[in-house]
């Protein structure tokens, strides 16, 4: 039977470096806020184009819709909101808390030219549906150039 020298130092070294990675990707999503708390989270989103539009369908379940802001600016489109989270617990005691809350800001760059005067959004179930019809692209046109 061969002897294995074992390092009991090197396992420990290598789990306060994974401990230490765990509170830095956390403390990361925090910095910056008023509020340590709340952190910054991203909701998924699925974007998908057809022949008429760019849509965008983004998981915002638990979200008071009305604080939802979307904005497009050139080919940009802007999502902010929050999602709050209650501060008075009677009778709960939670065993573990894995919803994200606080604030979120998103932005995509558009695949097509859209049409901003056309865009539609709706919420149901939890997620909000954007509809953003493509731009009808100039026709182009011959010029005829005279030459003197």
């Amino acid at each position: 039977m061969a002897f294995v020298k074992r390092t009991p130092f090197k396992d420990l070294l290598f789990l306060q470096e994974r401990i230490t990675r765990i509170f830095d990707e956390a403390l990361s999503m925090c910095e910056g806020l008023e509020e340590p708390s709340t952190c910054v989270w991203s909701p998924p989103t699925d974007i998908y184009e057809t022949d008429d539009a760019v849509i965008l369908k983004i998981e915002l379940p638990g979200i008071d819709i009305d604080g939802v802001d979307v904005e497009i600016k050139d080919d940009v489109l802007s999502l902010r909101g929050e999602r709050k989270l209650r501060t008075e617990f009677e009778d709960e005691h939670y065993h573990r808390m894995e919803c994200s809350y606080g604030t979120f800001q998103r932005t995509f760059t558009l695949p097509a030219v859209i049409d901003k005067n056309g865009v539609k959004a709706s919420y149901c179930d939890g997620v909000l549906e954007i509809v953003a019809p493509k731009a009808k692209e100039p026709v182009s046109r011959h010029i005829k150039v005279d030459v003197e």
